[in-house]
């Protein structure tokens, strides 16, 4: 394994500073009166098998190869949701190794989806870990989309490039800039919507929390109630506004940093990512309007906060929207695929696939009436090509494919129909919470099959990490020098 050197060193940094993380809960737990040793374990195991990786490694190449960078981005997923799982294994919950590993892998990659019944019950480290487990796994995957997906060609990212053609509009010289860039945008934003949460009534530990799950649309709440717990209009419409921001191509911010103001109104995935909420919420409100008989202005208030929280896979609630009827139901699930903005914290197909899907669609269109016409595809004024085209149909018809799978295998599993096709979409979309009386707004996965978890939890990092980064592996020819 000692083409793979590089990728163990920076297993063990990644480890290290997991660790190092685990920490913080404990000074939680000192506060709160709650220390005991689930933290502190947990910190010394993480650190000392971080430390062997680092040490044994030492000696390694200084660059990654295409076969390592795809090998380091799934296995450094995987093991941070391991080492991440030892907290709740070693804490007073009382959890299986099954469910603790599938809410580090819910937090990781910000699914949000939770076995935890009473949630205000848990203990006030926990609590946090969860929120840290979304926050680092939202800024985790914005720096590997920006940085490292486009250099692996996965998905469709390399549209998204640090630099252009054009070398007027490279950004920064280096991808470590763009990733020290990121952060800072990152932090700003969690503090930001932190210190709001506090001015509009929540407590210092509960805005810190909820300002983490919030920017990583994560949404990982304190509460069996979510953000309806708090029931306050200026907290709901705050998190709506910083769950959008979550939601941007964090690529904007940098382009607004250097320079271009006018990104945020010219930019096309986000003119589109608008349209679909002010869409969503017109057409629900119709319905609610002409096939409810309680409807009024005070429905557009969970109306708008559940539209932005599924289409961007937040997964916060506010009430029980499973009981509006089954419309509503459907175009959930609908909003679940679409996801937010490519290089955001946000998961699902994402807003720039489904445009570009849909000028080639319309493109076939044209060339069934005009045969011998010459229609190409573009892109926010860029010419889509041949392979990259190719790289988008692949990926959504993969993801329907996997999706279809995931729910077959869930409902061998023993789940009911409506169960098993939301909880396939909800973990490959990475959004929280499903559909149905079991793992609805209302309920939550700790009575699944432990089987339907593990499923659940393969789904979770598949979704996270764009399907070929994990599916690649397991080709033989990927293994071959």
């Amino acid at each position: 394994m000692s083409n793979y050197k590089t990728v163990f060193f920076t297993m063990g940094i990644l480890q290290i500073i997991l660790g190092i993380s685990m920490l913080i809960p404990i000074l939680t737990q000192i506060i709160y009166s709650e220390l005991d040793s689930s933290f502190i374990g947990a910190a010394i195991i993480s650190i000392i098998f971080g430390v062997l990786f680092f040490l044994s490694n030492l000696n390694h190449d200084k660059k990654l190869n295409l076969q390592q960078a795809f090998l380091l981005t799934a296995l450094s997923w995987l093991t941070i949701a391991i080492f991440g799982s030892l907290p709740f294994i070693f804490s007073n919950l009382e959890l299986s190794i099954t469910d603790s590993f599938f809410e580090s892998m819910s937090g990781i990659t910000t699914t949000g989806s939770t076995i935890i019944s009473n949630l205000q019950e848990a203990p006030r480290s926990i609590l946090l870990w969860r929120a840290m487990l979304q926050w680092l796994g939202g800024i985790g995957i914005i720096v590997m989309a920006i940085t490292l997906m486009p250099i692996m060609n996965v998905g469709g990212m390399q549209l998204f490039k640090i630099s252009s053609n054009d070398s007027s509009e490279k950004l920064l010289p280096k991808s470590k800039e763009v990733a020290l860039r990121l952060i800072y945008v990152y932090l700003t934003l969690t503090t930001f919507c932190a210190l709001t949460y506090r001015i509009f009534g929540m407590s210092i530990f509960d805005s810190i929390t909820h300002s983490m799950t919030t920017i990583a649309t994560g949404g990982f709440s304190n509460y069996n109630e979510s953000i309806g717990h708090f029931n306050s209009i200026s907290i709901e419409i705050s998190s709506m506004i910083f769950i959008i921001l979550g939601s941007l191509p964090f690529i904007a911010y940098i382009k607004f940093l250097n320079g271009d103001k006018k990104i945020f109104f010219l930019d096309t995935q986000i003119k589109s990512f608008i349209k679909i909420i002010i869409f969503s919420v017109i057409l629900l409100s119709l319905y609610m309007l002409f096939y409810t008989s309680n409807f009024s202005f005070i429905n557009l208030r969970p109306i708008f906060f559940n539209v932005i929280s599924i289409l961007t896979g937040t997964g916060y609630v506010t009430g029980e929207f499973d009981v509006w009827g089954s419309f509503p139901l459907v175009f959930f699930l609908m909003l679940m695929f679409i996801g937010g903005c490519a290089g955001s914290t946000t998961c699902g197909i994402k807003i720039f696939r489904i445009q570009i899907l849909y000028v080639f669609v319309v493109n076939q269109l044209k060339k069934i009436i005009y045969p011998k016409g010459i229609f190409l595809i573009k892109y926010d004024k860029n010419t889509i090509d041949d392979k990259f085209m190719a790289s988008i149909i692949s990926f959504i018809f993969l993801y329907l494919v996997i999706f279809f799978l995931l729910t077959a295998l869930l409902t061998l599993s023993g789940l009911d129909f409506v169960t098993s096709i939301s909880g396939a979409a909800t973990s490959i979309s990475n959004v929280g919470p499903g559909l149905g009386s079991t793992i609805g707004p209302s309920g939550n996965f700790a009575n699944l099959p432990e089987f339907s978890k593990w499923i659940l939890s393969f789904g979770m990092i598949l979704g996270r990490l764009e399907l070929f980064a994990i599916l690649v592996l397991f080709l033989p020819s990927f293994w071959k020098d």
